[in-house]
C-alpha cells in the first residue's frame, strides 16, 4: 500500500493501514520542515498559540511516553517512509507503485492529487486508486476517465490483489461534516447514512438488564462503554484499555453482564426535519416570509394605522346609524381625500372626516417605507443576509472552507437554522450561504462583538470548523465565558491535540456538552476501506475506537454463505444489520432492517453490516500475514 499526502490525513491513514489491516505501507510525504501545521493569524493569537502549543506538547509527550519519531526513510513498524515534495512519476516508482496493490493519493491540493493519479495509472493500470478531492463534479469526471483508463489497458482484468483495479474519489470534507453536524444538532457525532435515511448510535446510560438486551425499536446493542468513570463522557476508553475499556458488538450474555454498570450504545433511526417550533428562527428560509420583507418597527406602525381605520368606521356607524360597511366605505374615501367635504353635516361627523384625512396623511410615508424596505430586501437577497431579530436556538457554526461549506450544506438539509461567522470575505463557502439564504457575521471572531452579533447568547450549539486550531480553541473558550452551559463542537487539526482539548474542557464545565473531532480521525478509516475495495457507509466513533458499517456482497464472505443472521454473528467482529432488498422485492427497493435471527444469508444478498475495524479485515481475508507488500 502505498499513502501519498501532505497533512495528518495521510498519517493517520497510514497507521489504520498498517495498524489495523496489517498491510506494508509506504507513506510518502513533504520534507519536514515543509509539512507544518496550519498558520496562526494574528499577534494575538501568535502569542496565545505559543504559550498553548508548550502546554499541550508537554502533556501529550508524557501520554506518549516520551517517545521519539524515527528518522525519514527508515522502516518501522512495516511502513517506509520517503519524503518528496510531490508526488512526481520518479518518486512514485521509488514508492513502488508499479507493485503495489492500492495507492492514496490525499494531498490538499486537488490538482496535485489529479496528477500523481494520471501519473500511477500510467504505472500501473491495475492499482486500486483512492483520491481526495473536495470538488465532487470533477470528481465524478476524474473516476469515471481513470477507470476507462484503466479498462482499456487491462482488458477488465482485476487488480494485483485480485480485487478491481478502480477508482475511488473521497473527500474528508464530505466524510467528517455528518459527524461534525451531528455533534453540533444531536450532541454526537455517531451518524451512519444510507438509502436515503439517517441512523445514529444512541449512548443510554447503565440500565436494568431488562432494559440493556435490547436498542429502540428493537435494534441490537452496539457496544458497551467504559467501566472507568475518570472522565465525564467515558473518552478515556482506547483500543489499549483491556477488559476496562469499550467493546464493540457484544453478545447477550456480555450485555446481561454489564446491566447495570455500563452504558450502552444502541441504533436509532432520525429526522431532524422535526426541529422544534421555538429553535427554528425567523427568515431562515430558501423564500423569504412576510415578516422578513418589513421591519418590525414598520409593521406595529402598519398595523396602528389599519387599527385607526377601523375605529373611525365604528365611530362613524355609530353617529350616522348607517350600515358598517358602508361606514367604512365612507371612511376610507375620507382616507384617500376623495370624499365630498361634509359641509352641512353634524359636527361629530366634520371631526371624523378631519381625523380620517389626518390618518391619510400618515399613511403616505408608511406605505413608501415599506416599499422600500420591500425593494431593498429583494434586491439584497443576492448578498449576504444578517441575523434576523429575535432568533435563537440556532447553531454558530464559524468558518466557510472546505469544512465548514459542507457542514453547512448539511446542516441546511437537516433544516437547522445556521449562522456563520467568516473572516475573510473572499471564504468560498460565502456563495453556498448566499445562496442558501443563511444570516453571515463577517469579522476575526476573536474580535470582541463577533459572537454577539451571531447571536450566541441565545444559540443552540457552537460549531467552530475554522482552519486555526488556537482561533477554534479561543472561539470556544469565549463562548463559554458568554454562556457556560452552551453546547460546543471543535475541529481541531491534531488528533491527540483534540484529545487534551476535550478532557481539559468537559473537567472545566462538567455540565456543559463538548465535543472535539480532528477530521483525519473521522475521514481515516473511510479511505481505508476504499484502498481495502470495501463500500465503508460510514463510521461512528465509540469513544476512541472506530465502529464501521459497510454494504457487502454474501457470496463473497465466507463467513456469512448459507449461515443464519444468529450464526453469522461474530461478537466484538461483525454483526449484521439490515438486508439489502434491491428490485426483488414488491414495491422497489430499500433496506430491511430488524432481520430475525433465523433469516438465511444466500450468495445474492447484499447486507449492511457493523463491524470493528479488525473484524472488517479478517471478514473479507485481507489479512496478509507475512507477505510481502509494496
Amino acid at each position: 500500500m502505498v499513502v501519498c499526502g501532505d497533512d495528518g490525513l495521510a498519517h493517520r491513514l497510514a497507521a489504520e493501514l498498517r495498524g489495523v489491516y496489517e498491510e506494508q505501507v509506504t507513506l510518502v510525504v513533504p520534507p519536514a520542515e515543509r509539512s507544518v501545521r496550519p498558520p496562526v493569524v494574528g499577534r494575538a493569537r501568535a502569542v496565545s498559540a505559543a504559550l498553548l502549543d508548550r502546554v499541550v506538547s508537554a502533556a501529550v509527550s508524557r501520554a506518549a511516553g516520551n517517545g521519539t519519531a524515527p528518522a525519514a526513510g527508515e522502516p518501522v513498524g512495516g511502513q517506509r517512509t520517503l519524503e518528496a515534495v510531490e508526488a512526481t512519476e520518479a518518486v512514485l516508482a521509488e514508492a513502488g507503485v508499479e507493485r503495489a496493490a492500492a495507492l492514496a493519493l490525499v494531498y490538499d491540493d486537488d490538482e496535485t492529487n489529479i496528477r500523481a493519479a494520471l501519473t500511477a495509472r500510467r504505472l500501473n493500470p491495475r492499482l486500486r486508486l483512492v483520491l481526495r478531492l473536495y470538488n465532487r463534479r470533477l470528481g465524478q469526471h476524474i473516476e469515471e476517465l481513470l477507470d476507462q483508463a484503466a479498462a482499456l489497458a487491462t482488458g477488465g482484468g482485476t487488480g494485483a490483489d485480485g480485487g478491481d483495479a478502480s477508482t475511488t474519489v473521497l473527500s474528508d470534507a464530505d466524510t467528517a461534516a455528518p459527524a461534525l453536524a451531528a455533534s453540533a444538532v444531536a450532541g454526537t457525532t455517531k451518524v451512519v447514512q444510507t438509502d436515503g435515511l439517517m441512523l445514529r448510535a444512541v449512548e443510554r446510560p447503565p440500565a436494568g438488564e431488562g432494559d440493556a438486551l435490547g436498542g429502540l425499536s428493537g435494534r441490537p446493542t452496539l457496544a458497551l462503554l467504559s467501566a472507568t468513570g475518570n472522565d465525564p463522557a467515558f473518552a478515556d476508553g482506547s483500543e489499549n484499555s483491556g477488559e476496562q475499556g469499550p467493546l464493540l458488538l457484544p453478545d447477550a450474555a456480555a450485555v446481561r453482564e454489564a446491566a447495570g454498570r455500563r452504558g450502552s450504545v444502541v441504533l436509532e433511526q432520525v429526522s431532524y426535519s422535526a426541529w422544534p417550533a421555538q429553535q427554528a428562527g425567523r427568515g431562515m428560509g430558501v423564500v423569504a416570509p412576510f415578516a422578513s420583507l418589513f421591519s418590525r418597527r414598520l409593521r406595529w406602525s402598519l398595523a396602528g394605522l389599519v387599527g385607526c381605520v377601523f375605529a373611525l368606521a365604528v365611530a362613524l356607524w355609530v353617529v350616522t346609524r348607517i350600515h358598517p360597511l358602508g361606514a367604512l366605505y365612507l371612511t376610507l374615501l375620507d382616507l384617500f381625500s376623495i370624499n365630498d367635504p361634509a359641509v352641512g353635516a353634524s359636527t361629530a361627523r366634520q371631526v371624523l372626516q378631519l381625523l380620517s384625512g389626518l390618518v391619510g396623511l400618515l399613511l403616505l410615508p408608511v406605505l413608501l417605507a415599506a416599499v422600500l424596505e420591500a425593494l431593498g430586501t429583494f434586491r439584497g437577497a443576492g448578498s449576504l443576509r444578517r441575523p434576523p431579530r429575535g432568533l435563537g436556538g440556532h447553531v454558530v457554526l464559524l468558518g466557510l472552507g472546505k469544512i465548514g461549506t459542507r457542514v453547512l450544506t448539511r446542516l441546511r438539509e437537516l433544516n437547522i437554522p445556521v449562522v456563520c461567522v467568516e473572516a475573510g470575505p473572499e471564504a468560498r463557502g460565502l456563495a453556498v450561504a448566499r445562496r442558501l439564504r443563511v444570516p453571515v457575521v463577517l469579522g476575526d471572531v476573536t474580535q470582541e462583538g463577533v459572537l454577539e452579533a451571531a447571536k450566541i447568547h441565545r444559540a443552540h450549539a457552537l460549531l467552530a470548523v475554522t482552519s486555526s486550531d488556537t482561533t477554534n480553541l479561543e472561539a470556544a473558550l469565549y463562548a463559554r465565558s458568554l454562556r457556560s452551559d452552551l453546547r460546543v463542537v471543535l475541529r481541531l487539526y491534531d488528533d491527540d491535540f483534540a484529545t487534551a482539548v476535550y478532557r481539559t474542557l468537559r473537567a472545566a464545565h462538567p455540565q456543559a456538552l463538548t465535543r472535539s473531532r480532528s477530521v483525519s480521525h473521522l475521514s481515516a478509516p473511510s479511505f481505508a476501506g476504499a484502498m481495502m475495495g470495501r463500500q465503508i457507509l460510514g463510521a461512528i466513533p465509540v469513544e476512541r475506537r472506530v465502529l464501521l458499517f459497510a454494504a457487502l456482497e454474501v457470496g463473497g464472505c465466507a463467513q456469512l454463505t448459507g449461515r443464519t443472521v444468529g450464526e453469522a454473528f461474530r461478537p466484538g467482529l461483525w454483526r449484521v444489520l439490515a438486508l439489502d432488498a434491491g428490485a426483488e422485492r414488491e414495491g422497489g427497493g430499500g433496506l430491511v432492517w430488524d432481520l430475525p435471527d433465523t433469516y438465511v444469508l444466500r450468495d445474492s444478498d447484499r447486507v449492511v453490516l457493523a463491524a470493528t475495524r479488525r473484524g472488517l479485515a479478517e471478514l473479507l481475508g485481507r489479512r496478509r500475514r507475512g507477505t510481502p507488500q509494496a
